[in-house]
């Protein structure tokens, strides 16, 4: 059986050379990730060579079973925003030890299989409240922005009024600041990996300023996976102050990829008459196994890009763009002296920008109708307020269980979302 038959050229009216310039331009478009996730995900601990190795072979395994099993172009890598919520929240905030948080990446990975085999991932889907739903897209968009600001020294601690702006002399700061607006300038001019070209051209301008070093090469062999690889702590993350945690590495993943899913299919003209999308449990099924390899070998929870709506943009139609997608994120090992000269402050631009992506949410929500506006309200901005997700996500939970019902609109909370809030609510009171 030829590639043509297989991923079913004709029934979707595209070619090879369509399908392999349609991968190459999302991997263009998310291949940021193999930049920015180290940086993280290393300020827990984390090697940084090992944690990239990771991030590429985890976002290769996951993607290549998006294009082969599910067949659709969609390609998935470590979620930005849940590698922010595993660093600044679980291991930097809660004293976590990285070894534990990718237990608990693990634990939720399982978890994602067993709702997805069983259907009952959609079902939760469905009724969870949208004012939480959109509500913690904004807040994440908002706290990975506030992260990107903060690496880059642009909001700086301030004594008086926790935050201030930073010394904007700095030559750091400056390159920051010039590559947020080059890549908005890029984003918005719609040019294919826009954030991917403002990340490199703010390394090599601080470079040539002396800012940064150039890189000791341009390909070599991967870095060791040694230091992460099978190094996650299952027993640690059993622990019974460590559910919120899997629950907030649940919770956001399947609603993020869900999310991401029914805009991309809607794009892509996958969906059908009821507005399902077919082969949905195959395509879940992808994250779930890539968020539980991810963990195995040392990166945080792996779901499917938004991004990938710049193939589809370009004509891709068939799963063969996830695995030219794949291909090219294992091509990216053998470019690890690059990867590991990029700056922090050219990568801020990167959260900034995604972050302001995720933030487009908020129209979502119903402004008119205070039940649904405040809590909304809470969830996004306890969030980056908090540097916790989790937080963010309680609070929302625990605010729309309480007004709804004391406004007489107790009949507009599925029951799951009272058990939810009465978790949360116990989580605060016997483990702070």
């Amino acid at each position: 059986m030829g590639l043509s038959s297989f991923f079913e050229f004709e029934k979707y009216g595209t070619d090879l050379k369509t399908e392999v310039l349609a991968g190459i331009t999302t991997f263009m478009t998310m291949a940021y990730i193999v930049f920015v996730n180290p940086q993280i995900l290393s300020t827990t601990g984390m090697d940084f060579g090992a944690v990239m190795v990771a991030t590429c072979v985890s976002a290769a395994i996951a993607t290549l079973i998006m294009g082969i099993y599910a067949k659709y172009p969609f390609a998935l890598a470590p979620g930005m925003g849940l590698n922010a919520y595993f660093t600044y929240g679980v291991c930097l905030g809660m004293k976590i030890p990285w070894q534990v948080a990718l237990g608990a990446v693990f634990i939720s990975g399982v978890i994602f299989i067993i709702l997805t085999l069983t259907r009952i991932r959609t079902w939760i889907f469905n009724v969870i409240p949208n004012a939480i739903k959109y509500g913690t897209a904004v807040g994440i968009g908002l706290f990975i922005a506030f992260i990107g600001l903060k690496t880059a020294g642009i909001v700086v601690p301030h004594k008086a009024t926790m935050v201030t702006l930073g010394n904007l002399k700095s030559p750091q700061v400056l390159l920051a600041l010039f590559g947020i607006f080059l890549t908005s300038i890029l984003v918005s001019r719609n040019v294919i990996g826009g954030i991917l070209l403002g990340i490199l051209i703010t390394s090599f301008l601080g470079m040539i300023l002396g800012v940064s070093k150039f890189p000791e090469g341009i390909v070599s062999m991967p870095p060791s996976i040694s230091p992460t690889f099978l190094k996650l702590d299952i027993k640690g993350a059993l622990n019974l102050g460590l559910v919120t945690i899997v629950l907030t590495f649940l919770y956001v993943d399947m609603f993020d990829t869900l999310g991401t899913l029914s805009g991309l299919a809607s794009q892509g003209g996958y969906l059908d008459k009821q507005g399902r999308l077919p082969r949905v449990e195959k395509a879940l099924m992808s994250d779930a196994v890539g968020t539980v390899v991810g963990s195995l070998f040392g990166t945080s929870t792996v779901t499917t890009y938004i991004e990938s709506a710049s193939g589809i943009a370009q004509g891709g139609r068939t799963g063969l763009v996830a695995v030219v997608v794949a291909i090219l994120f294992l091509l990216s090992l053998f470019f690890y002296p690059i990867v590991k000269a990029i700056p922090p402050y050219a990568t801020a631009s990167a959260l900034v920008i995604v972050g302001a992506l995720m933030v487009k949410a908020i129209k979502n929500v119903d402004f008119e109708d205070f039940t649904e506006l405040i809590p909304a309200f809470i969830t996004l901005l306890t969030i980056p307020l908090t540097f916790s997700i989790a937080n963010g996500l309680a609070l929302g939970f625990i605010s729309y269980a309480i007004i709804k019902p004391l406004t007489g609109r107790a009949r507009d909370v599925h029951w799951l979302v009272y058990a939810l809030a009465i978790i949360f609510a116990l989580r605060f009171i016997y483990l702070g």
